[in-house]
């Protein structure tokens, strides 16, 4: 089968590209007659390949021959002992996902970009000898601050919800991506009261390390009766707490979709994305998050902060717009489900030099491919 790819708009940035595919056999894609990394995703009926840059109105030509699969490029290692899930890329490692028992909430942390800089913040160990701000910005997490009454943002000492990993549904390695599908409930302050169940699927993809990318889906599903997420800026169903020297009160800045610099200008607006960047050891590295259009209230509101906080938020409207006659609040009647899908992308350079912009609508708007 040969596929053609057109791509007429804008430059395409190497990356993953998705192939409808209905067969079960493992497959191989040439590009003028070179192997391109490719893997088969049977559970979503795709080829992935990782498609090379593309200029704009230039096309390019597919072969897709049977074939065996391809080697690892993304592991997936879990050690149930330490409760932790390493994600190597090539032999580097690039994040870690942390969901053992003694874990509030499941997070990743870290996630290292060129040079083996880190964009987030590490996590303080139970007890923050550190003092650091914000003990719950644990990397990248998964909360909110009033969910039928429970706090499940927070970390203060006897108040604050839990989310309890259950079990994996899969850990998948290889030669383009790597995934976990992890189950959890979201508990109250005893662990004793169940409120809902999440799933997260963690996407990593065979990126280089100037430009990681990591797609990020949470289902919450009202296994228990209707969810209320109640109006709060104190939520965050993708988070982010970057590193202090990338802080926009240090030596960093951020930037969203529609130009906005910094808190005075981002924080409680909407945009398609936010970029956080700033300097690592003196290396200047960036990490997005894009949000999509299926979400829901797209495009969202954003909670993000001069310190280093970033949270895309669409409840917090009361607080976002001034008037508490506005509310975000929200309820997700009994036995449905809610499902958002982030793009996180790591990146060398600030906004410009990461092109941010071309990725967000490449992902928006990847190239036509057909058959021929």
């Amino acid at each position: 089968m040969k596929i053609r790819i057109e791509n007429k708009k804008r430059k395409w940035l190497e990356g993953p590209y998705f192939i409808d595919y209905d067969g079960n056999e493992s497959v191989v894609c040439l590009l003028n007659g070179q192997e391109i990394p490719t893997q088969v995703d049977l559970k979503n009926k795709k080829i992935v390949v990782l498609l090379p840059d593309i200029a704009q109105n230039e096309s390019v030509e597919l072969e897709i021959k049977q074939s065996a699969m391809q080697d690892a490029q993304v592991k997936l290692l879990n050690n149930p002992e330490k409760g932790v899930v390493d994600i190597m890329i090539g032999n580097e490692h690039f994040s870690t996902y942390h969901y053992g028992s003694h874990v509030v909430r499941p997070y990743l942390n870290p996630l290292i970009t060129v040079q083996g800089k880190s964009v987030l913040r590490p996590p303080a160990p139970e007890g923050n000898p550190e003092n650091l701000d914000h003990v719950h910005h644990r990397g990248v997490w998964v909360a909110h601050g009033d969910i039928n009454g429970v706090d499940n943002w927070s970390e203060v000492e006897g108040c604050h919800g839990w989310t309890v990993h259950q079990s994996f549904v899969e850990i998948v390695s290889g030669s383009v991506f790597g995934r976990l599908h992890a189950i959890s409930f979201w508990m109250d302050n005893s662990k004793t009261k169940k409120i809902c169940e999440e799933e997260r699927i963690i996407t990593v993809y065979n990126m280089p390390a100037s430009a990681r990318i990591i797609d990020h889906v949470t289902i919450l599903k009202a296994t228990e009766g209707e969810l209320v997420f109640k109006d709060t800026k104190e939520s965050g169903l993708l988070s982010v707490r970057v590193m202090p020297s990338m802080q926009a009160n240090q030596y960093g800045a951020f930037e969203n979709s529609i130009g906005g610099i910094n808190e005075d200008e981002c924080w409680g607006k909407r945009a398609q994305w936010c970029d956080y960047y700033g300097p690592v050891d003196g290396v200047t590295v960036g990490v997005s998050v894009f949000d999509y259009p299926t979400n829901l209230r797209y495009p969202t509101w954003w909670h993000i902060r001069n310190y280093g906080l970033f949270s895309a938020n669409f409840f917090g409207l009361s607080d976002f717009t001034g008037d508490k006659k506005i509310s975000g609040t929200y309820i997700l009647p009994a036995c449905q489900e809610m499902k958002l899908f982030y793009r996180i992308y790591v990146h060398e350079g600030d906004t410009r030099q990461g092109n941010v912009p071309t990725r967000y609508l490449n992902l928006l708007y990847p190239p036509a491919a057909s058959k021929e």
